[in-house]
């Protein structure tokens, strides 16, 4: 059975013997085929493959998917063109686009604890890092990706009250604690160090090219390295005019202040989310109920474009597939909503809690195939694979 997959895949990606007798549409040159056919949508291309087996395996070659995915949402293209999933048939990977566009999934509950939390949380290949109070546990994802080992894989410990924030990088966890101090965890390994980082809790945390860099309601950011000679040696504090809620280090690792984003914000419009999608494009969101999204080539002054939460909600986080969709985690009732970035309505919107049991979304991810949102009481999941 797997032979027969294999070869199958093999023929889907690269089509060959092709029927010897046939109509005349069989007898073309392939590359004169290909071209004919990139001009069809994918209703058509689901219509042609009906008609034998030769031009089932024939339309289901990455090239002629390719340009429709790259349209799709979620289907794993940047906005570049660049395809982070190469080893999943693009076909397969639009067709499971069709329900992130429709709304149409299966909701599930991962995991559940008795008291209240903050939760973050980060996916890495195969495995789910997430934080419960003052410890962060790794599981691993089972194959259906819509459930996961109960028992954790590793458990990283250290911080004296609740982890606020984590990130992965270079085989390591970093984290920032309510006891305001930076923990640094080697994932494959027993190495725990943490040191004294803000007089107050530290909100944020982020770690890119061995520089971290950290901000606290103490109304400073601060950077550090990560080398392991040199963990808890501050090499530059930067105040700030105000507790610093989230913090993204640029892909160019800049450590100049290059310029502050937009004006004239109302008292209390406060970033809670911010990321990166190039070295001059990024994403932000808070306590004003918009998603902004930044070019820092035309203007530090005025977002490019802007997305507003139709219910006057907080927005705690977000996150983005690096071309059309975006999804926002809301302040009321764990509402996650996903957006086309071409429009300016919301596309869907998924009330995972109760009137009884409001909670916010404090942290969201998804792949191609799941979208997994961690709220006061659970990790849930929308499985988008298997509706």
């Amino acid at each position: 059975m797997a032979a027969e997959a294999a070869e199958e895949e093999a023929a889907a990606r690269e089509p060959t013997g092709r029927p010897a007798a046939g109509p005349a549409l069989l007898r073309l040159p392939e590359e004169l085929l290909l071209l004919i056919c990139s001009y069809l949508d994918m209703q058509a291309l689901g219509r042609l493959a009906q008609v034998c087996r030769w031009l089932r395996r024939f339309t289901s070659c990455d090239l002629l998917w390719r340009r429709i995915a790259r349209a799709s949402l979620n289907s794993g293209f940047t906005r570049l063109g660049t395809d982070l999933m190469a080893s999943v048939p693009v076909k397969e990977r639009v067709k499971v686009s069709q329900n992130w566009r429709l709304g149409r999934c299966r909701e599930g509950i991962l995991l559940k604890w008795r008291c209240s939390q903050m939760p973050w949380m980060q996916l890495e290949g195969d495995s789910l890092y997430i934080s419960q109070a003052n410890f962060i546990l790794a599981y691993q994802f089972r194959p259906d990706g819509a459930s996961l080992n109960r028992r954790p894989l590793g458990v990283f410990a250290g911080h004296d009250e609740d982890v606020c924030h984590f990130v992965l990088a270079n085989s390591h966890i970093i984290s920032a604690g309510g006891d305001g101090k930076i923990g640094v965890h080697k994932i494959h390994s027993t190495f725990t160090v943490k040191y004294s980082a803000h007089e107050q809790e530290v909100n944020c945390v982020d770690c890119k090219g061995g520089i971290i860099v950290s901000g606290s309601r103490d109304r400073t950011a601060k950077v550090w390295p990560l080398a392991s000679g040199r963990l808890g040696q501050c090499l530059h504090t930067i105040q700030t005019e105000d507790r610093v809620w989230s913090i993204a280090i640029s892909p160019l690792l800049s450590g100049q202040l290059m310029t502050h984003l937009g004006s004239d914000f109302p008292p209390g419009a406060g970033v809670l989310d911010v990321m990166y999608e190039s070295p001059s494009t990024l994403l932000s969101c808070g306590y004003d109920t918009y998603v902004r999204y930044w070019d820092l080539r035309t203007s530090v002054r005025k977002c490019v474009m802007e997305w507003e939460e139709p219910h006057d909600s907080t927005l705690y986080c977000l996150q983005t597939d690096g071309n059309h969709l975006l999804a926002t985690g809301s302040s009321y009732y764990g509402v996650v909503r996903l957006w086309d970035r071409r429009q300016r309505a919301c596309l869907h919107a998924f009330p995972l809690t109760s009137t009884p049991l409001s909670s916010p979304v404090y942290c969201l991810r998804f792949t191609t195939k799941h979208l997994y949102a961690a709220l006061s009481y659970n990790l849930h999941v929308l499985d988008f694979q298997n509706p």
